[in-house]
């Protein structure tokens, strides 16, 4: 679980505008303070969690900062650590309001000015009850969600969601909240300002119990942290005894990565479950093996984790995205992988879903890869998401019906970016008739066996057809076979002439 969850973490770092490893350096800071504290270990390991996944619910208020502030992650980067109940405090968020909006920053500024006090501590209620029910989904216990619950309460009670004090906050979220804070002042200028920091806030922001147990070993801990490997010591920490997940339970808590996901805007809503559900349903109507369909399912539910990076102000524009716009949308696909791959639980998924907008012509992205170095998986995936997207109203256009989806998602195939016979599986998978003439080929061959043929024409052996599509040589063998059957030929010859013959070869 640590392993697992150290690893997506960098989701919700991604989300809250900080760089990767910010909540791995907390939970490791929060979990020394605690065993420093002399506390026992099951209550070490709600401090752990509740460190590692204080910001499990940080894509729900997104919707909300963006319409306020014109953007979310760098907003929220700025909140956690600015003290608003000072002037300074209050004129610095402020400062943030609009910015980069342009002549649009005035109507930012009145929306901010005009929901008050109680408009704020809704956003905060929002990113506690869904980080708290999202523990509950991970079955993490009772303790880290109250932890999880109380992740904004500050220990005079001025400032926080519920505005709870004193002993009545979580005490997992006591050490969290220093230690997260501790982290942030440390990037800033080192030690000693995050220990400067927490001498101030003591018995304002912070239990002075645990700015105590920091002001004693927090400084030594942080400089510790600057030299060694954080990822494989967050998970050499987790409390005893270890938390394991079967591999029945990838997929349950895969989804709650997912619904983190979809929450950054209210159109993307049950998007990548319905995608994952499709890309399953339509691998297995291509005939891939068990562990294949579970493959493709998975890397469906996790696709797009790496959203959370791009400003909500992005994916919220009615109207054509800037350059700067569009290749922060460009980008996504390379954060989901780099997200992935820092589990080797999870990597056999990162080249999946981080495919999943790559496209046959070479005209996708983020790597504009063209359809030699696209594996099936991926296909199936890029069509899978493809469809569902269509049938969903986003800000720039509105959704369009399954049967209309199904006739474009047919027209993208029969243009060569999207796999046919991937297009065929979504589409059946969907429930819908596969739109007459759309992507036929010759002789009933599928798009595989055309790219098959084509190789096949140029001379290419079963091995190196099967080295160029990444299918096993006796997977090939199988295609080659299917194809002379289907041109009533036995020799490559006479198939080279077909693919001529039909302008099959380009």
């Amino acid at each position: 679980m640590a392993e697992l969850l150290a690893a997506l973490s960098v989701t919700t770092d991604l989300g809250m505008g900080h760089p990767p490893e910010k909540a791995i350096r907390s939970c490791l800071l929060a979990t020394e303070l605690a065993r420093a504290s002399g506390l026992p270990e099951p209550i070490v390991h709600d401090v752990y969690y509740t460190a590692l996944l204080q910001h499990l619910g940080c894509t729900a208020p997104m919707h909300e900062l963006t319409h306020l502030f014109g953007d979310d992650r760098e907003v929220l980067a700025q909140l956690e650590s600015t003290d608003e109940t000072t002037v300074r405090g209050t004129l610095e968020t402020l400062a943030l309001v609009g910015r980069g909006q342009g002549v649009r920053r005035a109507r930012h500024l009145k929306r901010t000015l005009a929901s008050g006090k109680e408009s704020n501590a809704a956003i905060l209620r929002s990113v506690c009850e869904v980080g708290t029910r999202m523990a509950e989904r991970l079955r993490l216990g009772a303790g880290v969600q109250a932890g999880l619950l109380d992740s904004t309460e500050t220990w005079d009670g001025r400032t926080g969601a519920y505005r709870r004090n004193g002993d009545g906050i979580a005490l997992a979220a006591r050490f969290a909240l220093v230690a997260a804070q501790a982290v942030i002042f440390d990037r800033i200028g080192g030690p000693q300002v995050a220990l400067a920091m927490v001498r101030e806030r003591s018995g304002r922001w912070f239990d002075p119990a645990v700015a105590d147990a920091f002001a004693r070993v927090g400084p030594r801990l942080l400089e510790r942290m600057s030299a060694i490997d954080v990822w494989g010591e967050v998970v050499a920490v987790e409390p005893r005894p270890l938390r394991c997940v079967p591999p029945s339970r990838l997929d349950e808590i895969a989804a709650v990565f997912a619904d983190l996901t979809d929450l950054k805007s209210p159109t993307t809503l049950g998007h990548s479950t319905e995608v994952a559900e499709l890309a399953g349903a339509a691998a297995a109507g291509l005939g891939l093996a068990p562990e294949r369909i579970a493959l493709v399912r998975r890397a469906g539910l996790l696709h797009d984790l790496g959203r959370v990076a791009v400003s909500g102000a992005v994916w919220a524009s009615p109207r054509r995205l800037t350059a700067g716009q569009w290749e922060q949308v460009r980008l996504h696909p390379y954060y989901t992988e780099r997200i992935l791959e820092r589990s080797p639980t999870l990597a056999g998924l990162a080249r999946i879903a981080g495919l999943h907008h790559e496209r046959l012509d070479g005209s996708g992205y983020h790597r504009g890869l063209d359809r030699q170095a696209i594996d099936i998986e991926a296909r199936a995936l890029a069509a899978a998401d493809t469809f569902q997207a269509m049938t969903q109203d986003r800000p720039h256009r509105p959704g369009v019906t399954a049967p209309q989806a199904a006739e474009q998602l047919a027209a993208e195939a029969a243009a060569g970016t999207i796999d046919g016979d991937c297009a065929r599986a979504v589409i059946e998978a969907a429930g819908q008739s596969v739109p007459p003439g759309r992507g036929a080929r010759p002789a009933g061959l599928t798009d595989r066996e055309v790219e098959v043929l084509r190789l096949l024409a140029r001379g290419a052996t079963n091995r190196e057809v099967a080295a160029a599509l990444v299918i096993s040589s006796r997977t090939a063998e199988h295609h080659v076979q299917h194809i002379y059957g289907k041109l009533g030929t036995s020799t490559r010859a006479a198939a080279a002439l077909f693919a001529v013959e039909h302008g099959l070869l380009r």
